[in-house]
């Protein structure tokens, strides 16, 4: 029971926008009422981005509601939140970065023995036509099982 994964937030577009080349699992510097809002199920992935400045890796723009027993002692639910990663990963999502077309996308952000942890993933973004074809073998996979189930 202790191993188990508990799912918080998904970025369900991720996949869709961009093929995700390679998964990394960081842990999240998080404020006391951060994390009970985290473990309440409150947080959105929708507008988040990872960002490297200064050797160290940023998650910027996810949404993490303001706990409401917290009173006064609240968090800013937009601020910038550091991403526990090490230096030899750091330094190679920095150089991966600066090629034309590559970006970090959070994934997914879940608890683990307790802990908040993001899934980020090095990813490069799809044309109009990459999205289509996704579009379109989603599609045929769906008739597909409908046709299974029919029969």
């Amino acid at each position: 029971m202790a191993n188990e994964i508990k799912v918080v937030a998904t970025n369900r577009k991720a996949s869709f926008e961009y093929f995700l080349l390679e998964i990394f699992e960081a842990g999240l510097a998080l404020q006391g009422s951060e994390i009970k809002s985290i473990r309440a199920g409150k947080m959105s992935l929708a507008e988040a981005y990872v960002d490297i400045q200064n050797g160290e890796a940023w998650l910027r723009g996810a949404h993490i509601a303001p706990y409401d027993q917290a009173g006064r002692f609240n968090h800013d639910p937009l601020r910038p939140r550091r991403l526990l990663l090490t230096k030899r990963e750091i330094r190679y999502l920095a150089n991966a970065v600066r090629q034309k077309g590559m970006t970090i996308v959070p994934t997914r952000v879940y608890l683990k023995k307790g802990r908040a942890k993001i899934e980020i993933a090095l990813a490069r973004g799809k044309k109009l036509y990459d999205k289509r074809a996704a579009i379109a073998q989603r599609d045929a996979e769906r008739h597909l099982e409908r046709e299974m189930r029919i029969r």
